[in-house]
């Protein structure tokens, strides 16, 4: 199902509708500041398999993410962090960045049976937040890549819809898409590793 959503001011009814299909176990695609991305509700772990096998990755060596609503939503599922770190993602969030933490015991076993980190979002953008706040937890993301070699991640969502509409229940059409995924900050060590240059300039928040 294809449903469009403005990202200036997100339908409450279409968010419910979307929300609703991840609290049943859904999997949806929807627009972030940077790329689509591909969701479930963290809670659901029959999602997560579901997202894994489209992947065609294990769970347990997924670089998932995490998309919060604000940074009060990011401190369940991370170890304490500094002030000064507090500081530059109170300043960069939301925007597009990809801030890769110590995971908390809150992060679903099925993630991090291996892995003792996360990578937390907080995306520049309405409709992906409101999903969020609705939902009351934040979702599990993985972003759309695309097989053609020259552009690496889909940005029209009529043409994802057309790709994987037999695999997922909803494709949020929020207009076109980036395709610069986010930047990727390591902050397990309380230093700022950029892992992958993407959207986000991170030493203009340093």
């Amino acid at each position: 199902m294809l449903i469009k959503i403005y990202p200036e001011n997100p339908n409450s009814k279409a968010i419910e509708q979307v929300v609703d299909v991840l609290r049943k176990g859904g999997l949806i695609i929807y627009p972030t500041d940077t790329v689509y991305g591909l969701g479930c509700d963290i809670t659901n772990h029959k999602a997560i398999e579901a997202i894994c096998q489209i992947r065609n990755i294990k769970p347990e060596k997924a670089n998932f993410s995490f998309i919060c609503y604000d940074l009060s939503h990011i401190s369940d599922y991370i170890k304490p962090i500094d002030n000064t770190t507090f500081r530059v993602l109170k300043k960069a969030l939301p925007g597009p960045f990809t801030f890769i933490f110590n995971a908390s015991h809150m992060v679903p076993k099925l993630l991090s049976s291996n892995k003792k980190t996360v990578g937390i979002r907080v995306p520049d953008n309405n409709i992906a937040r409101e999903i969020v706040r609705v939902l009351g937890n934040p979702i599990l993301s993985t972003s759309i890549k695309d097989d053609d070699d020259i552009i690496e991640y889909s940005t029209d969502p009529e043409l994802i819809h057309e790709k994987y509409e037999d695999l997922v229940d909803i494709v949020i059409d929020g207009g076109y898409g980036d395709n610069i995924a986010s930047t990727v900050v390591d902050c397990t060590s309380g230093d700022f590793e950029i892992i992958r240059e993407g959207k986000g300039e991170l030493e203009m928040y340093l």
